[in-house]
């Protein structure tokens, strides 16, 4: 049986009117009233109707997120927090994948799926400054990620810079010297690891830690793959660079680099110490559970999410401001794998 506003309010001895005031938090309530109504919203198992609410605002209470893969543990977590912090706000996430292809993230920022969606929340990788100032749908537009573009709209991101100095700087705080960069990437689209290696050469420079160039401690990888990471850590070794450290691009390359260390019968972190980023949930299981840089993700979700819904909530005037850039903060997570075990 559905349970219904009217319902509602025969049953708690008050108008339909005033149960749509309590459902929708409006304060023009009693608390007496507010407290009888709710608790018989709470005795009938009333629902409210979130998609006529939707509709009567000209919505569909539908926002899309696309990220470039799912397979990867640090968005799929971040997804995550997205449709936890969405659906607090009455807002169902629709999913989907890039594979960090142009097409595909051209297709999303022009308005793909327009009429399912009230605004998008979108993490590039090969999208271009032109391919937004081309943009011909109006539906909100958040950006997530390190790539910056000169388009009018909000963008969150971490300081990758700064986070890449402080994992730098804690391996050299550790009495490390030969601190390796794994994840080094060719090409202007891949921003994030260029701005991840800039941090840990500045930091390596004014320690004067680093030899010349530092060429021979950095390892490029075709992806960021746990097989990657142990590839790229086994070029370095057979070079003979000899790294005391490595800080990883991201904590699945830095589980692949130590599993590689294990088998060449090296120990973490007495031989080498290793640093990730992202925190995912793996790097807490490994055999050294695993240092990492922390992006605050649920920060990330929420300032999204706010974002986009500000541009929706606040008519015109909203949707043509000024673009804001958010940097939600991050932690340095100290485990095993630079630290030892207690």
């Amino acid at each position: 049986m559905v349970i219904s506003l009217k319902d509602v309010a025969e049953r708690a001895g008050v108008s339909v009117k005033t149960v749509s005031n309590v459902v929708n938090g409006y304060r023009h309530v009693t608390p007496a009233t507010r407290q009888r109504v709710q608790q018989v919203i709470d005795e009938l198992g009333y629902r409210p109707n979130l998609t006529a609410r939707h509709l009567r605002k000209g919505r569909t209470g539908i926002i899309a997120l696309a990220l470039p893969e799912l397979g990867n543990p640090y968005f799929a977590e971040l997804a995550d927090a997205v449709i936890s912090y969405a659906a607090g706000l009455d807002y169902i996430v629709l999913l989907d994948h890039t594979n960090g292809r142009r097409d595909q993230e051209v297709l999303f920022a022009q308005g793909f799926r327009a009429r399912l969606i009230d605004g998008l929340i979108l993490s590039p990788i090969e999208l271009e400054n032109e391919d937004l100032l081309a943009r011909g749908h109006d539906a909100p537009l958040v950006l997530l990620g390190e790539r910056e573009y000169e388009a009018p709209y909000d963008h969150i991101a971490i300081d990758n810079v700064t986070a890449a100095r402080t994992a730098t700087q804690h391996l050299l705080d550790l009495g490390r010297r030969r601190v390796a960069f794994i994840g080094a990437r060719h090409g202007r689209a891949r921003q994030t690891a260029h701005l991840r290696l800039r941090g840990w050469r500045e930091v390596m420079a004014e320690s004067a830690a680093l030899e010349g160039d530092g060429h021979g401690l950095v390892a490029t990888t075709d992806g960021y793959t746990r097989e990657d990471g142990a590839q790229a850590m086994a070029r370095l070794l057979d070079s003979g660079a000899s790294p005391d450290a490595a800080f990883c691009y991201n904590d699945m390359v830095a589980i692949g680099a130590m599993r590689t260390l294990t088998e060449r019968g090296l120990r973490v972190p007495e031989d080498v110490a290793v640093i990730g980023f992202d925190n995912i949930e793996d790097g807490r299981y490994c055999s050294a559970s695993l240092t990492t840089i922390a992006p605050h993700k649920q920060g990330i979700a929420q300032a999204a999410v706010d974002a986009l819904l500000a541009r929706l909530d606040g008519g015109e005037e909203a949707r043509h401001a000024e673009p804001r850039h958010v940097r939600p903060g991050f932690a340095l997570v100290r485990r095993e794998s630079t630290l030892g075990r207690p």
